[in-house]
């Protein structure tokens, strides 16, 4: 069986130049270890061929139950010099939140 992100937990994306950073919080325990076993930075950088070449740093926040992934080379070259439709990256949490994991 397989869920998607969204179902596990929520998302917020900032940015800074050419990085976005996008956090992934849990709505409860259960939904945490699924988070943390698999929702990993390789995951994260295959979800997002074609928009970003990474790296993907992954943080670990266990006490709030979050996830913060630094997704560098994402915004077609940071706000200033992108053409993209968004180019703060804030739809980019939503990319996260469509990843599907097993369950």
């Amino acid at each position: 069986m397989s869920t998607k992100v969204y179902e596990l937990g929520h998302a917020r994306a900032g940015d800074k130049g050419n990085t976005s950073n996008i956090s992934v919080t849990a709505y409860d325990e259960r939904a945490w270890n699924i988070l943390r076993d698999q929702l990993t930075p390789e995951r994260v950088l295959h979800a997002f061929t074609g928009i970003a070449d990474g790296p993907v740093t992954r943080y670990e926040l266990p006490k709030l139950r979050a996830l913060n992934f630094v997704i560098e080379n994402a915004l077609g070259g940071g706000v200033t010099v992108s053409l993209a439709q968004d180019m703060h990256g804030k739809s980019l949490s939503f990319l996260m939140l469509d990843i599907e994991l097993k369950t």
